[in-house]
């Protein structure tokens, strides 16, 4: 299987995964540089898998629907594109002969889903959206930090050599607020400077892995000692896991 994120918007990827004939896309919110990449690659798009309702993840669903009839799986709880086959948590998605478990992630909309499917080249890999991204997680739109700290958690027990395919590139901008929360954290510290090569060579810094996130990401290390103190210097009333959280993110929120 080849993966590949294929650049759009600003700061999107649209990840194409193809056996060099067959191939499925997630979150086409644009469908001209997908439909670019099949005909490059002489592939035809079987399945279209749609994490959560927002524009830059469906807004080439239709287009590439009717140019390919490829079939379209989605969150049974969002407005998403017809016809489409509607998901939910416990759920299985199945295309290029692959299983995907679904795995509700509310926090950033409502009905938000994650697909998961334990073994792609040796690998579990992980569509999530804009769940989790590298160093960062979601802006609360629809749900709350509590929903979101349990969605999280849910991703962070996945195996660590998970294969995390985030949907944006914001990891040098989410990077420097993690240092700004844990400035004492090597592994961190290595990482940023690792993604700063990377994207000073026009590379992405995606994917990224569970091992990787647990080290860096302040949302997925809300529960350390060092995230909580910085948070209860940002807002003195954190106290548990959820107010802990969420004093982090609105943290994020104000990041400059």
């Amino acid at each position: 299987m080849y993966l590949i994120p294929i650049p759009a918007f600003n700061d999107n990827y649209l990840w194409l995964l193809h056996d060099g004939k067959r191939a499925l896309v997630v979150d086409p919110g644009d469908a001209g540089p997908v439909q670019r990449a099949l005909d490059e690659h002489a592939l035809q798009l079987e399945s279209i898998l749609v994490t959560h309702h927002h524009a830059d993840h469906t807004g080439g669903v239709d287009a590439l629907r009717e140019a390919t009839g490829a079939q379209v799986w989605g969150p049974g709880a969002e407005r998403i594109p017809q016809p489409y086959t509607h998901l939910k948590g416990g759920d299985t998605a199945r295309a290029l002969g692959l299983e995907f478990q679904v795995i509700d992630v509310p926090g950033h909309t409502a009905g938000h889903i994650a697909y998961y499917a334990p073994e792609v080249n040796g690998k579990p890999l992980l569509f999530c959206g804009d769940t989790l991204f590298s160093g960062g997680c979601g802006r609360l739109f629809e749900g709350t930090p509590a929903q979101m700290l349990a969605s999280l958690d849910k991703l962070a027990a996945l195996p660590g050599n998970t294969v995390v395919c985030c949907t944006h590139e914001y990891t040098l901008s989410n990077l420097r607020f993690a240092m700004a929360v844990e400035p004492g954290n090597a592994e961190l510290a290595a990482y940023q400077a690792k993604c700063i090569r990377l994207r000073e060579q026009g590379m992405p810094t995606l994917p990224s892995s569970i091992a990787q996130e647990l080290l860096v990401n302040p949302f997925l290390r809300t529960r350390q000692a060092t995230i909580m103190q910085a948070a209860r210097h940002f807002d003195a009333s954190a106290h548990d896991d959820t107010t802990v959280f969420a004093a982090i993110r609105q943290w994020k929120n104000q990041f400059k």
